[in-house]
């Protein structure tokens, strides 16, 4: 017999929030996997595209990863051709990460995956839906000062 006193999974929105996040996440990292991308690389390469040039302690900074994941990614990305890592000046220790033409290229393209895998799951909602949810949501990482950016 179920205990009253506790709550059944579905009561609670975390499970919900959780429950579609799965989905969405993991639909869009086999269109990603589909084009040799990881959702970690996804996310380095869309900061890479915004700010070219970019210390790797700054990208660790803003996107809330330790500097060795990002030097874990940025071989990786290097590995893949889509980024290369530069020497600055004299100081040979300092590298800056940049994309390559090649990255530069792919970008718009898993952009145009990101948008599709959207409006799959939320194409549905009517843009004030949408904008009360988002709301909502931003709410909550402005309330908690959530600062890691989601990449796995």
């Amino acid at each position: 017999m179920p205990d009253p006193a506790i709550a059944p999974l579905e009561a609670h929105l975390g499970y919900w929030l959780r429950y579609v996040s799965n989905h969405v996440s993991y639909a869009f990292s086999r269109k990603l996997a589909a084009r040799g991308v990881t959702v970690a690389e996804w996310v380095v390469l869309c900061e890479l595209y915004q700010r070219d040039d970019t210390v790797p302690s700054e990208l660790a900074a803003r996107l809330g990863m330790t500097r060795g994941a990002i030097s874990k990614l940025a071989d990786r990305l290097a590995a893949k051709a889509l980024a290369r890592q530069t020497q600055s000046g004299a100081d040979r220790r300092f590298q800056a990460l940049a994309l390559t033409p090649q990255g530069r290229a792919l970008v718009p393209e898993l952009a145009a995956l990101a948008d599709r895998n959207d409006a799959e799951f939320f194409g549905h909602l009517r843009p004030a839906e949408r904008k009360a949810i988002e709301a909502a949501l931003r709410g909550i990482v402005r309330r908690h000062a959530l600062r890691t950016v989601p990449a796995d």
